[in-house]
């Protein structure tokens, strides 16, 4: 199968979708004559045209609101975030309207609307700049969230999202954009709200998304070296979440270790350990354990951003934690 980049499969995304329904539209700081922040919307102004792929202002509020409305009218936009920091000035019309007006009309006036761009930290940064958003925009009713790790899983789900009746919010990674994998050339759609089994294993789950999966997955080939099998699952979709999957796999391993990008209060962890504790307490044969961020901002110091930012050893130290074995 052929390798291509995480951003050129958002671009595929976005290209077959736009040629599949007029409705589709994309708009966004930089996204039509400059090609993207990112590059993901590079050629598409000369294929679309500027009707489709519009440049706004720095006015994330502004743009938004069009788009909302804009969906609320029967189109299908898709509003690019040059980074999810800067939604929060966004917040009013995704939190108060897009989640919303299903509810509030009746079901009368749905928003099939796409929000996405990077999420989380992207190295030194500093803090305005380096917030992991999965957890606030999971805990509105009436949103979905993606948060995706691979090019295969951001294809695919960005097609879905785009498809979808309901407001999405799409979480990519600046620093992901350049990574490499396996995408095939026909057309796929991947269901929204189903957590994928990237490893199969049977001494513990460990469960991640987003660029975190590179810690999940590379903590899973050290434990390896020791015998130890880890089963490694990416949620892929945050709301709805897809927590029968983690269960059937504590199921069988006894034990699980949740590894986020979030700050710990009320975080994705939080509901994943309370849905397994509720549904799974019998099968535990040790406490759900998790590495999160420091409830703290996140600094510009090379030395605090490592700190910071959970890592591969803390992780597998913690899984020989919850096997009982020797630090």
């Amino acid at each position: 199968m052929r390798q291509i980049a995480f951003r050129q499969a958002l671009r595929e995304a976005l290209q077959e979708e736009f040629r599949r329904d007029e409705r589709v539209f994309l708009m966004g700081e930089e996204v039509a004559e400059y090609n993207g922040a990112y590059k993901v919307s590079q050629g598409m102004l000369d294929e679309f045209g500027p009707k489709r792929v519009i440049d706004t202002p720095i006015a994330e509020l502004g743009f938004a609101a069009i788009g909302v409305g804009a969906a609320q009218n029967g189109l299908r936009p898709v509003v690019e975030f040059m980074t999810w920091n800067f939604a929060t000035l966004a917040l009013d019309q995704i939190l108060n309207t897009a989640s919303k007006m299903l509810a509030m009309s009746g079901g009368q006036i749905g928003c099939p609307i796409v929000f996405r761009g990077p999420n989380g930290s992207a190295g030194q940064l500093g803090a305005q700049h380096s917030t992991a958003f999965e957890s606030y925009y999971a805990n509105i009713p009436g949103l979905k969230v993606i948060s995706v790790s691979n090019p295969y899983d951001a294809k695919g789900l960005l097609k879905a999202a785009i498809r979808d009746d309901d407001p999405v919010v799409f979480m990519e990674s600046e620093v992901m954009y350049g990574d490499m994998g396996e995408v095939p050339e026909e057309e796929y759609i991947i269901p929204i709200g189903k957590a994928d089994i990237k490893r199969a294993g049977k001494d513990v789950t460990i469960v991640s998304f987003n660029k975190m999966m590179k810690v999940a997955l590379g903590a899973a080939e050290e434990l390896a070296k020791e015998g130890i099998e880890a089963e490694v699952i990416d949620l892929r979709t945050i709301r709805p979440l897809d927590w029968f999957t983690i269960l059937e796999s504590v199921k069988k391993t006894n034990r699980l270790v949740i590894v986020e990008e979030q700050w710990p209060f009320s975080s994705v962890s939080s509901e994943i350990a309370y849905r397994i504790q509720k549904e799974g307490f019998d099968y535990l044969d040790a406490p759900i354990r998790r590495i999160t961020a420091p409830d703290a901002p996140m600094h510009y110091a090379p030395n605090l951003v490592k700190l910071y930012m959970p890592d591969i050893e803390r992780t597998v130290k913690l899984v020989k934690e919850v096997m009982y074995m020797k630090k």
